[in-house]
């Protein structure tokens, strides 16, 4: 069933909801899911709704200027995609496969709804493994002493791609501000810590020497700011005295695999909307 994602966030008040319900059933719209959330803190209101696309008595271009008038009465700031659409994802990873199998299987499965049309890697170990999915592999290396000319590369890749969600599966290299910028919130990283504790490199060993408890990973909107982005999702796990480094970093790979995977399910049906640098997760 193809169906249309109405997205908003504006400041908090009285007839939101009415108005854009009201304006839906004028034109025969269906509304098959409905979210809501007001945040009294920011004083903000979040909404997603599912419009069955064939209830509609008119096209989306006409939905999109005549539903412009409501959005300028209230300030918002939205957003209408059509679910017919796949989100074009590109994954990037270097070494560490477990993060990328797991999203290939789970695409190749139909569980995760969008187009991987490439995976790029700073290494050429994966391309076999990426290659039986029927996905190109596209090896850019990247040069310590010229980044910014491997990053030209990988830009000039996702212009040709016509990538619009870009998933770092445990790819291992600082994204430099004017990608994070041009893609913001549209790059979805794994970071192997429950943030923002551990940030930045090894932090499982960061954990151990501090006797932690629990471990865990996060699923982020990547900025400019390391490791600090957004946060789509989390998950933890227990551990004991008992668990080394070595036991902590096998149960890490399996919480980030589902983490990842969670958030970008999250992101790639429109689920995640964003306000400064908090997440509403419908």
């Amino acid at each position: 069933m193809n169906a249309y994602r109405l997205t908003m966030s504006c400041p908090d008040g009285v007839g939101i909801v009415a108005g854009i319900s009201g304006f839906i059933a004028e034109h025969g719209g269906w509304i098959a899911e409905a979210n809501h959330h007001s945040d009294f803190g920011s004083g903000y209101f979040f909404m997603r709704h599912v419009i069955q696309a064939d209830s509609l008595s008119c096209s989306l271009d006409e939905f999109k200027e005549r539903f412009a008038p409501i959005a300028e009465k209230f300030s918002m700031k939205w957003k209408i995609s059509e679910t017919a659409v796949k989100k074009r994802v590109v994954l990037m990873a270097s070494k560490d496969s477990h993060c990328l199998v797991d999203l290939l299987s789970r695409w190749q499965t139909g569980e995760l709804d969008c187009d991987i049309v490439a995976v790029i890697s700073n290494h050429d170990d994966l391309r076999s493994l990426v290659e039986w999915y029927n996905v190109p592999y596209h090896h850019v290396p990247v040069n310590p002493l010229n980044k910014s000319e491997s990053f030209t590369k990988v830009e000039n890749l996702m212009d040709e791609l016509r990538a619009d969600t870009i998933v770092l599966a445990r790819y291992m290299q600082i994204i430099p501000p004017d990608l994070c910028e041009r893609y913001q919130h549209k790059i979805i990283n794994i970071h192997h810590s429950f943030l923002p504790s551990f940030v930045g490199a090894r932090p499982y060993h960061q954990a151990a020497q501090r006797g932690v408890k629990l471990i865990g990973a996060t699923c982020h909107y990547v900025t400019q700011d390391l490791d600090a982005g957004p946060i789509i999702d989390q998950d933890v796990t227990r551990i004991t005295h008992a668990d080394n480094v070595q036991d902590m970093i096998r149960l890490g790979r399996d919480i980030e695999k589902i983490v990842l995977a969670r958030g970008l399910r999250y992101h790639i049906e429109d689920r995640v909307l964003v306000h400064g640098n908090h997440t509403v997760v419908f």
